[in-house]
């Protein structure tokens, strides 16, 4: 399990126990017993079972009562109650903050458990994109929303297939499980179609017929599909998302728009035709950038949107998963605050053909 304390923090907490201790006795010894320190002995163990377990607890606790024996006979505290009274003090502490960590330990261990089945079930919903497919170069960004989680309500995936590389970037509405169970329908479909369909406009027919489906009331899902093969040119289909970006070898930026707009997945059933697919000339020396909305919608102090054609420049770097990196990094400094949205990124370099690995996205 990750730990979110920095270290001068946790390392504070740590020293916590000694210092109290020993302030507590410093001060008996100097104020005299009529100042009434001594039961203060007891927040030893209690700042103990902040940072450690159960045996690390007891253990102060066994220190603690033994300086308050100390300090009672120095002062001559146990000819009267107070002396007892201070060990009761102490002890009962002591006997708190054991069972407090006992249980503490036993919630964190669920907690592991949990993350650890959590974050298997992520790798297996949004698994390492082949770093080469086909003709291209791929890297992929993706950043969570919802703290500590690796994914939310964004989506992709790189195949290819028999009928060229074929790709989607889609944006679930919502965020949190429901979101994360809408991207597995999406992805399980586009997984399975990829490679039968002989046609992207059929995939995109298969898709929107497995969101409508699974998904219920109003949900729907923004999304692009993307065809690359050897005729030097990339394919579109366009659910109501944002245009790619394609930055071509002279360094000019375009976003290709459909020749007209669909409803997104999932809303299909409300008469509209679906998208018509339109290509647009990707050659060799190009780059596609496919995106969600939590790029282009971060804003800045101002309330500026993000600029992503304005950093096209960032895309440079020899290394795709470098240039990417620069470009999430920027977005990251654009932002004000947590991030607002998910946001995921998938840069296709058009090189030529190389042996497939997998690498996983950058967080």
């Amino acid at each position: 399990m990750t730990d979110r304390k920095s270290p001068s923090s946790w390392t504070l907490l740590s020293c916590m126990p000694v210092v109290v201790m020993a302030v507590v006795a410093v001060t008996d010894i100097v104020a005299g017993p009529s100042v009434g320190f001594l039961p203060l002995v007891s927040l030893g163990p209690a700042f103990a079972g902040l940072v450690g377990g159960w045996r690390r607890t007891a253990w102060f606790g066994l220190a603690a009562l033994v300086l308050c024996v100390a300090l009672g006979l120095y002062d001559g505290l146990f000819d009267e109650r107070r002396g007892y009274t201070a060990l009761a003090s102490v002890a009962g502490v002591t006997g708190v903050g054991v069972a407090a960590a006992v249980m503490r330990s036993r919630r964190e261990a669920e907690l592991a458990s949990v993350r650890s089945i959590a974050e298997v079930a992520q790798r297996v919903l949004l698994r390492p994109v082949p770093l080469t497919a086909g003709p291209l170069h791929a890297a992929v960004s993706y950043t969570s929303a919802v703290a500590e989680a690796r994914i939310g309500g964004d989506l992709y995936e790189v195949v290819s297939s028999p009928h060229g590389v074929r790709v989607i970037v889609g944006d679930v509405q919502g965020k949190g499980l429901a979101a994360v169970e809408t991207a597995a329908v999406v992805l399980g479909a586009f997984r399975e179609a990829a490679y039968d369909e002989a046609h992207l406009s059929g995939l995109g027919d298969r898709l929107e017929r497995s969101v409508a489906r699974e998904l219920e009331g109003e949900k729907f899902v923004t999304a692009i599909l993307a065809e690359i093969g050897t005729a030097h040119e990339a394919v579109f289909l366009n659910y109501g998302h944002p245009a790619p970006m394609i930055v071509r070898s002279n360094g000019t930026v375009d976003f290709p728009q459909p020749h007209a707009f669909a409803l997104p997945l999932g809303l299909g059933a409300h008469g509209s035709e679906g998208p018509e697919p339109y290509r647009v000339g990707f050659a060799p020396g190009e780059q596609l950038l496919l995106y969600t909305d939590g790029v282009t919608e971060a804003r800045d102090e101002d309330g500026r949107f993000y600029p992503v054609g304005e950093r096209a420049h960032l895309l440079k770097n020899v290394d795709a998963h470098r240039a990417l990196e620069a470009l999430r990094e920027d977005l990251a400094q654009h932002s004000v605050g947590p991030p607002h949205d998910d946001a995921a990124m998938l840069l296709l370099r058009y090189h030529g053909h190389g042996e497939e690995k997998c690498v996983p996205p950058s967080e």
